[in-house]
């Protein structure tokens, strides 16, 4: 396989990379400088070698403890449960949680052989108790993350003397029911709220 093919193969395998976009991908690091693409593979490389699981979250950092175990102004009487390391960004982008993680390293799976000693959960019931005071359930609105949170919730409701909330589900802003699904807008209807 020559290079051009080799690249495109390794492109591909990538999430959402078919074989039509790797090969666009391809075409534009050719047609880019060659320190360009020097710099991506420098990127990558310095990625495989560096970044590590957090001993403490299971977060996915070039540092351990993460940046959010070691800082102070982080609230450790919080702790949020995420399937993945990324979806940390979308939380912290919303500005509104300044407390600790817990990353499950995926979510239940039964069809997938993906079961509760596949996730990071031993670890999970360890960090419970003092100072941690609510645990906050933020899998995604999936049936295996809703499963994963069902399960988490039985779990922790009879091994801690913790609170357990889980995220509020339901439309989007600016979103139009019309394009909603039936589960979303049950959801909805089930965390509505009086108007003030």
């Amino acid at each position: 396989m020559n290079a051009i093919e080799a690249l495109v193969c390794e492109l591909g395998r990538l999430p959402g990379i078919g074989r039509k976009t790797a090969r666009r991908l391809t075409y534009h690091l050719l047609k880019s400088s060659k320190d360009d693409a020097r710099r991506l593979a420098r990127a990558i490389d310095r990625v495989a070698s560096e970044v590590r699981v957090c001993g403490a979250c299971g977060n996915l950092s070039d540092v351990d403890p993460c940046e959010f175990c070691r800082s102070s102004r982080r609230d450790p009487a919080q702790l949020c449960v995420v399937e993945e390391a990324s979806d940390i960004p979308a939380i912290e982008n919303s500005g509104n949680f300044g407390g600790l993680y817990h990353v499950l390293g995926g979510r239940l799976s039964p069809l997938d052989g993906v079961g509760p000693e596949d996730l990071n959960i031993r670890a999970l019931l360890r960090r419970l108790g003092d100072p941690v005071r609510e645990v906050i359930i933020a899998t995604n609105a999936s049936v295996e993350g809703e499963a994963t949170a069902t399960y988490l919730q039985r779990l922790l409701t009879s091994s801690a003397d913790v609170s357990i909330t889980r995220l509020a589900r339901g439309l989007p802003v600016g979103g139009d029911l019309e394009y909603a699904d039936g589960v979303t807008i049950a959801e909805a209807f089930a965390g509505r709220r009086e108007m003030p």
